[in-house]
């Protein structure tokens, strides 16, 4: 989360972030998700962003607790990501569809077959979006919490 704070301060893009760092978009998207980085990824990163390459290792793997991200921002960075991915997949979803559909009305004019697949793509990205924007009850964190607390039988 720290890395991608870092970036958004700066106004970077991963892909901007990747040249400057010589790392691939790749590595700074695990990065970003938080998957653990090598000791060389993290250098180039601190080199970067100017600041000691500790101060980017995991929580679990630095010895002091880093301030710099508290858990609001963290959990607003996810949401983000979230709603980055929805709107990527919602490009997806129009540029395909489209491409099929022409595909569809010049190859098969006589049976509209797209539609199918529009229909079942829709709905996976309803759902997705739903769950996004916590519109989809059982898909929020709230409701997350509750059955946590439910189980323990005791509050968080």
């Amino acid at each position: 989360m720290l890395i991608q704070k870092l970036r958004l301060q700066r106004g970077w893009s991963q892909e901007q972030l990747a040249e400057l760092s010589g790392l691939s978009v790749r590595t700074v998207q695990r990065l970003e998700h938080g998957q653990p980085a090598s000791i060389e990824s993290l250098k180039a990163l601190g080199a970067v962003f100017e600041i000691d390459f500790a101060a980017l290792k995991e929580p679990e793997m630095n010895t002091k607790p880093n301030p710099t991200v508290s858990p609001d921002e963290a959990l607003a960075l996810a949401h983000v990501r979230k709603l980055k991915e929805f709107y990527i997949h919602l490009a997806e979803f129009i540029a395909t569809i489209a491409f099929l559909a022409i595909m569809n009305f010049v190859l098969s004019p006589e049976r509209v077959w797209v539609t199918w697949v529009a229909l079942a793509w829709g709905v996976a990205l309803l759902v997705q979006g739903l769950s996004v924007f916590g519109k989809v009850p059982f898909l929020s964190v709230h409701w997350e919490r509750q059955q946590v607390e439910r189980y323990l039988g005791r509050k968080l």
